[in-house]
């Protein structure tokens, strides 16, 4: 499973070119954590798993409309829909479907 692991880590930080300290912070653990699964030396708990999985569902969806750089951007800019939080603060907090549904309108076309 830790390939897997370091597998979905490398997306993440490809497709929102994010470093691990990052996603660290997205996922509110610690450094030193994403630092072991990505070696392998540890795997995530259950609740920690499905959160990174989440996450790189969330970095799979923005990365089919904007490239890295761009996805980074717009991950740390402030959001009209989440009342001037960034989508990473919003990720942070617990509220990573009130990003996804932002996501889902932008694909569709529906963004107000």
């Amino acid at each position: 499973m830790s390939n897997a692991i370091a597998t979905k880590l490398r997306e993440i930080q490809t497709k929102f070119g994010v470093t691990a300290r990052e996603i660290s912070k997205l996922l509110n653990i610690s450094a030193e954590t994403v630092s072991r699964w990505h070696t392998g030396k540890t795997e995530p708990q259950p609740r920690s798993r499905d959160d990174l999985l989440r996450l790189e569902w969330l970095a799979s969806e923005l990365s089919e409309l904007y490239p890295p750089q761009d996805a980074k951007l717009w991950l740390y800019s402030p959001h009209k829909q989440l009342k001037g939080e960034t989508p990473a603060q919003a990720i942070a907090k617990g509220r990573m479907e009130d990003v996804l549904r932002i996501i889902a309108q932008l694909k569709d076309g529906a963004y107000i």
